[in-house]
């Protein structure tokens, strides 16, 4: 009984140290109500910092695309949701991925497999998804605004789960923790990756079109 209510422990210290990094959080040893101010301010700040210079990057590709945005504005209604698409994507790959290194499901060299499958997965995810938003794009802005909402939803989600699927094998290949690849992380490089390639997009069928 002993040992049980040992492993217990063990299993519960170990599942709350993988939540802790797989939110951007350093894991707290102590109590969380007994937790100082400071303690806990330092556990979160490097990665909010660390993300905060990051998402510059989305600032630029906005400012870079600022003719296009002006000339459509249209695109502009759908640009949170596509990205925040992306970003959820590639947080369910990366938890799948993370527990599955961490309970011995998945090997560090089955990460080719595992990609293939994603992207199979990743590919039916996004084509039901511009489904959805295809529609309203014809709603809101005509057909050219729709074909790219509905391309750009297909991509980001496509970029967004194989993102969240290979950076915990990276880490593992570095021989860190694959509980790092946290979900603000994960957000941070697909609202990047997410806003380039949609407007990038809208550039590409919007002047050829």
């Amino acid at each position: 009984m002993e040992f049980v209510q040992q492993k217990t422990d063990t299993e519960h210290i170990e599942t709350s140290d993988n939540m802790h990094k797989g939110s951007g959080v350093e894991d707290i040893s102590i109590s969380i109500k007994n937790a100082s101010i400071g303690v806990l301010y330092k556990k979160r700040v490097f990665w909010l910092v660390l993300l905060v210079f990051g998402n510059v990057f989305s600032g630029a590709g906005i400012a870079y695309f600022e003719e296009i945005i002006t000339s459509y504005v249209a695109l502009v209604f759908f640009l949170p949701l596509l990205i925040d698409s992306g970003g959820n994507a590639g947080s369910q790959s990366a938890t799948l991925m993370v527990r599955a290194l961490a309970t011995g499901d998945v090997k560090p060299n089955d990460w080719g497999k595992m990609l293939g499958r994603e992207v199979f997965v990743a590919l039916g995810l996004g084509l039901s998804m511009a489904a959805a938003v295809y529609l309203l794009g014809l709603y809101r802005g005509g057909y050219e605004i729709a074909m790219v909402v509905g391309l750009s939803m297909i991509a980001i989600v496509l970029i967004g789960s194989l993102i969240g699927t290979i950076l915990p094998f990276g880490l593992h290949k570095l021989n860190l923790d694959p509980a790092s690849a946290s979900a603000p992380m994960i957000t941070s490089i697909a609202d990047i990756s997410g806003v380039l390639i949609y407007f990038a997009i809208a550039s590409a069928v919007l002047e050829i079109g």
